[in-house]
Protein backbone atom coordinates (compact mmCIF):
# COMPACT_ATOMS: atom_id res chain seq x y z
CA UNK A 1 0.00 0.00 0.00
CA UNK A 2 2.90 2.45 0.72
CA UNK A 3 4.09 1.93 -2.64
CA UNK A 4 0.62 2.33 -4.37
CA UNK A 5 0.33 5.75 -2.20
CA UNK A 6 3.75 6.68 -3.37
CA UNK A 7 3.51 5.86 -6.89
CA UNK A 8 -0.45 7.70 -6.56
CA UNK A 9 1.58 10.64 -5.90
CA UNK A 10 3.82 11.01 -8.08
CA UNK A 11 1.47 10.81 -10.91
CA UNK A 12 -0.49 13.13 -9.49
CA UNK A 13 2.38 15.73 -9.90
CA UNK A 14 3.02 14.73 -13.39
CA UNK A 15 -0.39 15.74 -14.05
CA UNK A 16 -0.08 18.50 -12.17
CA UNK A 17 3.15 19.70 -13.74
CA UNK A 18 1.24 18.82 -17.33
CA UNK A 19 -1.95 21.00 -16.82
CA UNK A 20 0.14 24.21 -15.72
CA UNK A 21 1.14 24.78 -19.77
CA UNK A 22 -1.97 22.78 -20.85
CA UNK A 23 -4.50 24.71 -19.24
CA UNK A 24 -2.97 27.95 -20.27
CA UNK A 25 -3.44 26.83 -24.30
CA UNK A 26 -7.17 25.96 -23.58
CA UNK A 27 -8.12 28.54 -21.14
CA UNK A 28 -10.48 30.53 -23.57
CA UNK A 29 -11.85 27.02 -25.19
CA UNK A 30 -13.89 24.19 -24.51
CA UNK A 31 -11.47 21.33 -25.65
CA UNK A 32 -13.08 18.29 -27.33
CA UNK A 33 -10.26 16.37 -29.50
CA UNK A 34 -6.87 16.78 -30.74
CA UNK A 35 -5.86 17.14 -34.45
CA UNK A 36 -2.83 15.48 -35.94
CA UNK A 37 -0.37 18.41 -34.09
CA UNK A 38 -1.93 17.99 -30.67
CA UNK A 39 -3.81 21.31 -31.04
CA UNK A 40 -7.58 20.67 -29.44
CA UNK A 41 -10.71 21.75 -31.21
CA UNK A 42 -13.46 24.27 -29.72
CA UNK A 43 -16.73 23.41 -29.15
CA UNK A 44 -17.66 26.78 -27.95
CA UNK A 45 -16.12 27.89 -32.13
CA UNK A 46 -18.78 30.16 -33.30
CA UNK A 47 -16.58 29.86 -36.42
CA UNK A 48 -18.41 26.70 -37.00
CA UNK A 49 -21.75 25.51 -38.30
CA UNK A 50 -22.52 22.55 -35.45
CA UNK A 51 -25.41 20.46 -35.30
CA UNK A 52 -28.25 20.72 -32.78
CA UNK A 53 -26.92 18.20 -30.17
CA UNK A 54 -23.45 18.93 -30.76
CA UNK A 55 -20.83 22.41 -30.33
CA UNK A 56 -21.99 24.22 -27.31
CA UNK A 57 -24.30 21.59 -26.69
CA UNK A 58 -21.83 18.23 -26.53
CA UNK A 59 -22.03 16.06 -23.87
CA UNK A 60 -18.13 16.07 -22.58
CA UNK A 61 -18.53 19.86 -22.55
CA UNK A 62 -18.20 20.27 -18.87
CA UNK A 63 -15.59 17.73 -18.45
CA UNK A 64 -12.53 20.41 -18.76
CA UNK A 65 -14.13 22.17 -16.65
CA UNK A 66 -14.41 20.05 -14.11
CA UNK A 67 -10.98 18.94 -14.09
CA UNK A 68 -9.85 22.78 -13.80
CA UNK A 69 -11.96 22.04 -10.46
CA UNK A 70 -10.41 19.39 -9.31
CA UNK A 71 -7.25 21.35 -9.82
CA UNK A 72 -8.22 24.26 -7.83
CA UNK A 73 -9.57 21.87 -5.13
CA UNK A 74 -5.99 20.46 -4.75
CA UNK A 75 -4.00 23.37 -5.38
CA UNK A 76 -6.40 26.55 -4.08
CA UNK A 77 -4.73 28.63 -7.22
CA UNK A 78 -7.49 31.27 -8.88
CA UNK A 79 -6.34 30.80 -12.42
CA UNK A 80 -7.74 27.55 -12.21
CA UNK A 81 -11.28 28.30 -10.82
CA UNK A 82 -11.17 31.39 -14.18
CA UNK A 83 -10.49 28.52 -16.99
CA UNK A 84 -13.64 27.10 -14.99
CA UNK A 85 -15.96 29.23 -15.24
CA UNK A 86 -15.19 29.86 -18.62
CA UNK A 87 -16.65 26.29 -20.45
CA UNK A 88 -19.44 27.17 -17.06
CA UNK A 89 -20.18 30.63 -18.91
CA UNK A 90 -20.20 29.69 -22.15
CA UNK A 91 -22.35 26.57 -21.46
CA UNK A 92 -25.28 28.92 -19.81
CA UNK A 93 -25.61 29.97 -23.44
CA UNK A 94 -27.43 26.40 -24.17
CA UNK A 95 -30.58 27.10 -22.28
CA UNK A 96 -31.32 30.34 -24.57
CA UNK A 97 -31.12 27.54 -27.71
CA UNK A 98 -33.10 24.47 -26.34
CA UNK A 99 -33.11 22.18 -28.77
CA UNK A 100 -29.75 20.95 -28.24
CA UNK A 101 -29.66 19.83 -24.93
CA UNK A 102 -30.55 16.58 -23.87
CA UNK A 103 -30.30 13.76 -21.00
CA UNK A 104 -26.91 14.46 -20.63
CA UNK A 105 -26.77 17.88 -18.97
CA UNK A 106 -25.60 16.02 -15.61
CA UNK A 107 -22.51 15.39 -17.32
CA UNK A 108 -22.00 19.05 -18.60
CA UNK A 109 -23.72 20.88 -15.04
CA UNK A 110 -22.38 18.91 -12.09
CA UNK A 111 -18.79 19.14 -13.21
CA UNK A 112 -19.08 22.69 -13.46
CA UNK A 113 -22.00 24.64 -12.14
CA UNK A 114 -22.98 22.20 -9.05
CA UNK A 115 -18.57 22.09 -8.46
CA UNK A 116 -18.39 25.72 -8.64
CA UNK A 117 -21.42 26.59 -6.28
CA UNK A 118 -20.09 23.54 -3.85
CA UNK A 119 -16.40 24.81 -3.72
CA UNK A 120 -17.12 28.84 -3.66
CA UNK A 121 -20.65 29.14 -2.49
CA UNK A 122 -21.09 31.19 -5.99
CA UNK A 123 -24.73 31.88 -6.16
CA UNK A 124 -25.31 32.24 -9.88
CA UNK A 125 -23.67 28.64 -10.61
CA UNK A 126 -26.34 27.29 -8.15
CA UNK A 127 -28.85 29.11 -10.33
CA UNK A 128 -27.55 27.09 -13.45
CA UNK A 129 -27.53 24.24 -11.74
CA UNK A 130 -31.04 24.07 -10.77
CA UNK A 131 -31.87 25.06 -14.30
CA UNK A 132 -30.48 22.39 -16.20
CA UNK A 133 -31.80 20.06 -13.22
CA UNK A 134 -35.33 20.80 -13.60
CA UNK A 135 -34.52 20.54 -18.07
CA UNK A 136 -33.15 16.83 -16.70
CA UNK A 137 -35.79 16.45 -14.76
CA UNK A 138 -38.70 17.25 -17.59
CA UNK A 139 -37.28 14.21 -19.22
CA UNK A 140 -38.82 11.90 -17.56
CA UNK A 141 -41.73 9.88 -18.78
CA UNK A 142 -43.82 9.37 -15.58
CA UNK A 143 -46.09 6.19 -17.40
CA UNK A 144 -42.55 4.68 -17.84
CA UNK A 145 -40.82 5.90 -14.99
CA UNK A 146 -37.78 6.27 -16.89
CA UNK A 147 -35.50 9.59 -18.29
CA UNK A 148 -35.73 9.59 -22.08
CA UNK A 149 -32.68 9.93 -23.71
CA UNK A 150 -31.53 12.00 -26.59
CA UNK A 151 -33.48 13.82 -28.82
CA UNK A 152 -35.60 12.53 -32.14
CA UNK A 153 -32.98 10.78 -34.30
CA UNK A 154 -33.70 10.76 -37.85
CA UNK A 155 -35.03 7.75 -39.13
CA UNK A 156 -35.70 6.11 -35.72
CA UNK A 157 -38.32 6.91 -32.91
CA UNK A 158 -36.64 7.43 -30.30
CA UNK A 159 -39.30 8.74 -27.81
CA UNK A 160 -39.45 5.43 -25.29
CA UNK A 161 -35.15 4.95 -25.21
CA UNK A 162 -33.63 5.10 -21.99
CA UNK A 163 -29.72 4.73 -21.70
CA UNK A 164 -27.16 3.43 -18.56
CA UNK A 165 -25.67 6.54 -19.06
CA UNK A 166 -28.22 8.27 -17.12
CA UNK A 167 -27.51 6.32 -13.92
CA UNK A 168 -24.50 9.17 -13.81
CA UNK A 169 -26.66 12.27 -14.55
CA UNK A 170 -29.34 11.61 -12.10
CA UNK A 171 -26.97 12.93 -9.77
CA UNK A 172 -27.99 16.19 -10.36
CA UNK A 173 -31.39 15.18 -8.99
CA UNK A 174 -30.28 14.10 -5.94
CA UNK A 175 -27.79 17.22 -5.14
CA UNK A 176 -30.94 19.69 -6.75
CA UNK A 177 -33.23 17.40 -4.03
CA UNK A 178 -30.45 18.60 -1.19
CA UNK A 179 -30.19 21.76 -1.90
CA UNK A 180 -33.68 23.04 -2.54
CA UNK A 181 -35.29 20.63 -0.18
CA UNK A 182 -37.92 19.48 -3.02
CA UNK A 183 -38.07 15.86 -2.98
CA UNK A 184 -39.71 15.66 -6.42
CA UNK A 185 -35.96 15.61 -7.82
CA UNK A 186 -34.93 12.65 -5.56
CA UNK A 187 -37.88 11.09 -6.44
CA UNK A 188 -37.72 11.22 -10.22
CA UNK A 189 -34.31 9.63 -10.08
CA UNK A 190 -35.18 6.61 -8.05
CA UNK A 191 -37.99 5.79 -10.23
CA UNK A 192 -35.51 6.44 -13.44
CA UNK A 193 -32.94 3.93 -11.05
CA UNK A 194 -35.62 1.43 -10.18
CA UNK A 195 -36.15 1.15 -13.56
CA UNK A 196 -32.94 1.13 -14.81
CA UNK A 197 -32.22 -2.02 -12.15
CA UNK A 198 -35.26 -4.30 -12.99
CA UNK A 199 -35.21 -3.48 -16.96
CA UNK A 200 -31.21 -3.26 -17.81
CA UNK A 201 -29.05 -5.55 -15.37
CA UNK A 202 -28.76 -8.66 -16.57
CA UNK A 203 -28.95 -11.82 -13.87
CA UNK A 204 -25.46 -11.89 -14.21
CA UNK A 205 -24.59 -8.48 -13.90
CA UNK A 206 -24.12 -7.64 -17.60
CA UNK A 207 -25.49 -4.30 -18.44
CA UNK A 208 -27.80 -2.84 -21.45
CA UNK A 209 -26.54 -0.09 -22.73
CA UNK A 210 -30.24 0.94 -24.28
CA UNK A 211 -33.61 -0.24 -23.51
CA UNK A 212 -36.58 0.96 -25.56
CA UNK A 213 -40.01 0.85 -24.16
CA UNK A 214 -43.26 2.29 -25.22
CA UNK A 215 -43.75 5.87 -24.42
CA UNK A 216 -47.58 5.82 -24.14
CA UNK A 217 -47.85 2.71 -22.24
CA UNK A 218 -44.32 2.30 -20.51
CA UNK A 219 -43.86 -1.17 -21.40
CA UNK A 220 -40.73 -2.40 -22.01
CA UNK A 221 -40.05 -3.13 -26.09
CA UNK A 222 -36.88 -4.14 -26.37
CA UNK A 223 -33.11 -3.43 -26.10
CA UNK A 224 -30.55 -2.01 -28.50
CA UNK A 225 -26.74 -2.91 -28.74
CA UNK A 226 -25.78 0.58 -28.64
CA UNK A 227 -22.20 1.32 -28.35
CA UNK A 228 -21.05 -2.06 -27.09
CA UNK A 229 -20.26 -4.83 -29.52
CA UNK A 230 -23.76 -6.10 -30.09
CA UNK A 231 -27.38 -6.85 -29.20
CA UNK A 232 -26.47 -8.68 -25.46
CA UNK A 233 -22.90 -7.86 -25.17
CA UNK A 234 -21.24 -6.16 -22.38
CA UNK A 235 -20.18 -2.15 -23.51
CA UNK A 236 -17.18 -1.62 -20.42
CA UNK A 237 -18.20 1.86 -20.00
CA UNK A 238 -21.93 0.81 -19.64
CA UNK A 239 -20.76 -1.05 -16.78
CA UNK A 240 -19.08 1.56 -14.80
CA UNK A 241 -22.25 3.66 -14.94
CA UNK A 242 -24.43 0.85 -13.84
CA UNK A 243 -21.45 0.35 -11.31
CA UNK A 244 -20.78 3.76 -10.29
CA UNK A 245 -24.06 5.13 -10.88
CA UNK A 246 -25.80 2.99 -8.19
CA UNK A 247 -22.80 3.25 -5.66
CA UNK A 248 -23.80 6.82 -5.91
CA UNK A 249 -27.67 6.90 -5.38
CA UNK A 250 -26.91 4.23 -2.59
CA UNK A 251 -24.38 7.01 -0.99
CA UNK A 252 -27.55 9.79 -1.94
CA UNK A 253 -30.87 7.14 -0.70
CA UNK A 254 -29.29 4.40 1.57
CA UNK A 255 -31.58 2.39 -1.13
CA UNK A 256 -30.00 -1.25 -0.01
CA UNK A 257 -30.84 -2.40 -3.48
CA UNK A 258 -28.86 -0.26 -5.22
CA UNK A 259 -25.88 -0.74 -3.09
CA UNK A 260 -26.55 -4.49 -3.92
CA UNK A 261 -26.78 -3.87 -7.43
CA UNK A 262 -23.97 -2.05 -7.67
CA UNK A 263 -21.50 -4.72 -5.76
CA UNK A 264 -23.32 -7.23 -8.46
CA UNK A 265 -22.54 -5.23 -11.74
CA UNK A 266 -18.94 -4.82 -9.92
CA UNK A 267 -18.66 -8.96 -9.38
CA UNK A 268 -19.22 -9.19 -13.09
CA UNK A 269 -16.45 -6.19 -14.03
CA UNK A 270 -14.44 -7.91 -11.50
CA UNK A 271 -14.50 -12.11 -13.17
CA UNK A 272 -14.30 -10.01 -16.81
CA UNK A 273 -11.06 -8.11 -16.61
CA UNK A 274 -8.34 -9.54 -18.73
CA UNK A 275 -5.18 -10.97 -17.20
CA UNK A 276 -3.11 -8.00 -18.51
CA UNK A 277 -5.73 -5.44 -16.39
CA UNK A 278 -6.55 -3.88 -19.67
CA UNK A 279 -10.28 -2.76 -20.21
CA UNK A 280 -11.53 -3.65 -23.53
CA UNK A 281 -14.17 -1.93 -24.93
CA UNK A 282 -16.57 -4.43 -24.57
CA UNK A 283 -16.12 -7.64 -22.15
CA UNK A 284 -17.51 -10.13 -24.67
CA UNK A 285 -15.61 -8.37 -28.17
CA UNK A 286 -13.97 -11.06 -30.49
CA UNK A 287 -10.18 -10.86 -29.49
CA UNK A 288 -9.32 -9.18 -32.40
CA UNK A 289 -9.16 -6.13 -33.14
CA UNK A 290 -8.18 -6.09 -29.21
CA UNK A 291 -9.93 -2.49 -28.33
CA UNK A 292 -9.39 -1.11 -25.34
CA UNK A 293 -11.31 1.68 -22.96
CA UNK A 294 -9.64 3.62 -20.95
CA UNK A 295 -12.55 5.76 -20.14
CA UNK A 296 -14.21 2.67 -18.79
CA UNK A 297 -11.72 1.53 -16.63
CA UNK A 298 -11.47 4.78 -14.81
CA UNK A 299 -15.05 4.80 -14.51
CA UNK A 300 -15.26 1.42 -13.17
CA UNK A 301 -12.10 1.69 -10.73
CA UNK A 302 -14.29 4.87 -9.49
CA UNK A 303 -17.50 2.34 -9.12
CA UNK A 304 -15.44 0.34 -6.99
CA UNK A 305 -14.04 2.74 -4.96
CA UNK A 306 -17.35 3.76 -4.03
CA UNK A 307 -18.58 0.78 -3.22
CA UNK A 308 -15.79 0.25 -1.00
CA UNK A 309 -16.86 3.33 1.29
CA UNK A 310 -20.12 1.31 1.74
CA UNK A 311 -19.26 -2.08 2.45
CA UNK A 312 -17.91 -3.68 6.09
CA UNK A 313 -14.13 -4.06 6.39
CA UNK A 314 -14.28 -7.68 6.41
CA UNK A 315 -15.65 -7.87 3.10
CA UNK A 316 -13.54 -4.46 1.99
CA UNK A 317 -10.34 -6.52 2.55
CA UNK A 318 -12.12 -9.45 0.80
CA UNK A 319 -12.47 -7.57 -2.28
CA UNK A 320 -9.38 -6.21 -2.24
CA UNK A 321 -7.68 -9.59 -1.64
CA UNK A 322 -9.64 -11.96 -3.68
CA UNK A 323 -10.51 -9.79 -6.75
CA UNK A 324 -9.20 -11.24 -9.43
CA UNK A 325 -10.28 -15.54 -8.11
CA UNK A 326 -13.45 -14.97 -5.88
CA UNK A 327 -16.67 -13.49 -6.05
CA UNK A 328 -17.44 -11.79 -2.60
CA UNK A 329 -21.00 -11.27 -1.07
CA UNK A 330 -23.19 -12.11 1.78
CA UNK A 331 -26.11 -14.53 2.01
CA UNK A 332 -27.69 -12.92 5.64
CA UNK A 333 -26.02 -9.49 7.38
CA UNK A 334 -23.20 -11.68 9.13
CA UNK A 335 -22.20 -13.99 6.50
CA UNK A 336 -20.10 -13.85 3.92
CA UNK A 337 -19.79 -15.67 0.99
CA UNK A 338 -17.01 -16.52 -1.91
CA UNK A 339 -17.52 -17.83 -5.18
CA UNK A 340 -15.47 -18.34 -8.05
CA UNK A 341 -15.16 -15.66 -10.41
CA UNK A 342 -18.45 -14.98 -12.35
CA UNK A 343 -20.74 -17.50 -10.58
CA UNK A 344 -23.90 -17.36 -9.17
CA UNK A 345 -27.23 -19.06 -8.65
CA UNK A 346 -28.88 -17.92 -11.70
CA UNK A 347 -25.90 -18.73 -13.90
CA UNK A 348 -25.85 -22.37 -12.34
CA UNK A 349 -29.51 -22.68 -13.20
CA UNK A 350 -28.97 -21.48 -16.41
CA UNK A 351 -26.53 -24.32 -17.16
CA UNK A 352 -28.99 -26.82 -15.71
CA UNK A 353 -32.20 -25.67 -18.03
CA UNK A 354 -30.12 -25.78 -21.40
CA UNK A 355 -28.98 -29.30 -19.93
CA UNK A 356 -32.37 -30.51 -19.60
CA UNK A 357 -34.22 -28.43 -21.91
CA UNK A 358 -36.14 -26.11 -20.36
CA UNK A 359 -36.59 -22.61 -19.99
CA UNK A 360 -36.47 -20.09 -17.89
CA UNK A 361 -40.02 -19.26 -18.25
CA UNK A 362 -40.59 -23.27 -16.69
CA UNK A 363 -38.95 -22.64 -13.71
CA UNK A 364 -39.72 -22.03 -10.06
CA UNK A 365 -37.21 -20.25 -7.71
CA UNK A 366 -37.60 -20.36 -4.01
CA UNK A 367 -35.14 -18.60 -1.66
CA UNK A 368 -34.88 -16.47 1.36
CA UNK A 369 -31.61 -14.80 1.40
CA UNK A 370 -29.30 -12.62 -0.44
CA UNK A 371 -27.58 -14.94 -2.31
CA UNK A 372 -31.11 -16.18 -3.74
CA UNK A 373 -31.64 -12.39 -4.75
CA UNK A 374 -29.88 -13.51 -8.58
CA UNK A 375 -32.04 -16.51 -9.17
CA UNK A 376 -35.34 -15.07 -7.62
CA UNK A 377 -34.63 -12.31 -10.58
CA UNK A 378 -33.88 -14.93 -13.46
CA UNK A 379 -36.80 -17.47 -12.65
CA UNK A 380 -39.98 -17.50 -14.52
CA UNK A 381 -41.60 -17.25 -11.10
CA UNK A 382 -39.76 -16.29 -8.10
CA UNK A 383 -40.80 -16.93 -4.80
CA UNK A 384 -39.85 -15.35 -1.75
CA UNK A 385 -40.02 -17.14 1.59
CA UNK A 386 -42.34 -14.91 4.00
CA UNK A 387 -38.98 -15.07 6.72
CA UNK A 388 -37.10 -13.67 3.39
CA UNK A 389 -34.21 -10.88 3.37
CA UNK A 390 -36.75 -7.87 2.48
CA UNK A 391 -34.30 -6.86 -1.05
CA UNK A 392 -35.42 -10.41 -1.63
CA UNK A 393 -39.15 -10.35 -1.11
CA UNK A 394 -39.79 -6.96 -2.71
CA UNK A 395 -38.25 -8.75 -6.42
CA UNK A 396 -40.40 -11.71 -5.92
CA UNK A 397 -43.31 -12.48 -7.98
CA UNK A 398 -44.82 -14.36 -5.11
CA UNK A 399 -44.28 -14.39 -1.32
CA UNK A 400 -44.74 -17.97 0.55
CA UNK A 401 -44.95 -18.82 3.91
CA UNK A 402 -42.09 -18.97 6.16
CA UNK A 403 -39.75 -21.92 6.41
CA UNK A 404 -41.42 -22.58 9.86
CA UNK A 405 -45.09 -22.74 8.20
CA UNK A 406 -43.90 -24.91 5.42
CA UNK A 407 -43.46 -22.18 2.86
CA UNK A 408 -42.55 -24.44 0.10
CA UNK A 409 -44.89 -27.15 0.39
CA UNK A 410 -47.45 -24.26 0.07
CA UNK A 411 -45.80 -22.95 -3.23
CA UNK A 412 -45.58 -26.24 -4.56
CA UNK A 413 -49.07 -27.37 -3.84
CA UNK A 414 -50.29 -23.62 -4.96
CA UNK A 415 -48.27 -23.88 -8.44
CA UNK A 416 -47.15 -26.90 -9.45
CA UNK A 417 -50.06 -30.01 -8.10
CA UNK A 418 -53.22 -27.63 -7.91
Amino acid sequence: MENYQAWAEEVLEKVKEKMVWVSEKNKDIIPYTTDANGNYDDRSSEEKEWNHDDGLNWWTNGFWGGIMWLLYQDTQEEKYAQIARVSEQKMEKCFESYFGLHHDVGFMFLPTAVADYRLTGHEDSKRIAMHAANLLAGRFNPVGKFIRAWNQVPGSDTRGWAIIDCMFNICLLYWASEESADPRFRQIAMMHADTVMENFIRPDGSVCHIVEFDPETGVMVKSHGGQGYAEGSSWTRGQGWALYGFANSYTHTGKQEYLDTAKKVAHYCIANIPENGIIPVDFRQPTQPAWEDSCGACIIAGGLLEVAKHVPELEKEMYEHLKDRMGVFRSEPYFLELVPKGIDKAQSLAVLLKEIGLTREEMIAIGDGFNDLSMIQYAGLGIAMANAQEVVKENADFITLSNEEDGVAYAAEKFILS
